[in-house]
C-alpha cells in the first residue's frame, strides 16, 4: 500500500499521532480510537494491521501484550517527496510573514 494510501484514512493518522507520543499496547490504542471514533476493536486492529504491514508501526511482544511504536521511516519518505513542493509555498508564506509584520507595525502606529 503506498503511503499516502496509509495516511488517507482518518483513523490510521490518528493512531500515528497517539504513537507519535510513546509506545502504546494495543489495548490502549483500541480504547483511544474506539471512544473517538465510535469503531470496533476489530476495525481498530485491522488499521494497526495495515501501519504494521506499511511499515509505519513496529510490534513487539512483552508478555501477552503487543506494543505499538512509530516507525519514522515511511514518514521521512513522504517528507522527502514533498520537498520537491515545498518551493511552491516557502515565498508566499515568507511573504505573508511580512504582511502580517506590516499590519502590527501600522496598529501599533495608531
Amino acid at each position: 500500500m503506498h503511503a499516502f494510501d496509509v495516511l488517507g484514512d482518518p483513523v490510521r493518522r490518528r493512531i500515528l499521532e497517539v504513537l507519535a507520543g510513546r509506545e502504546h499496547a494495543s489495548g490502549e490504542v483500541v480504547e483511544i480510537i474506539a471512544a473517538e471514533f465510535g469503531i470496533t476493536q476489530a476495525a481498530v486492529s485491522q488499521h494497526l494491521k495495515v501501519l504494521r504491514e506499511s511499515g509505519f508501526a513496529n510490534v513487539r511482544a512483552e508478555g501477552t501484550r503487543r506494543l505499538y511504536a512509530l516507525d519514522t521511516a515511511p514518514l521521512q519518505e513522504v517528507d522527502a517527496w514533498l520537498d520537491h513542493f515545498r518551493g511552491f509555498w516557502v515565498h508566499k508564506l515568507a511573504a505573508l510573514g511580512t504582511e502580517i509584520a506590516r499590519g502590527k507595525k501600522a496598529r501599533r502606529r495608531r
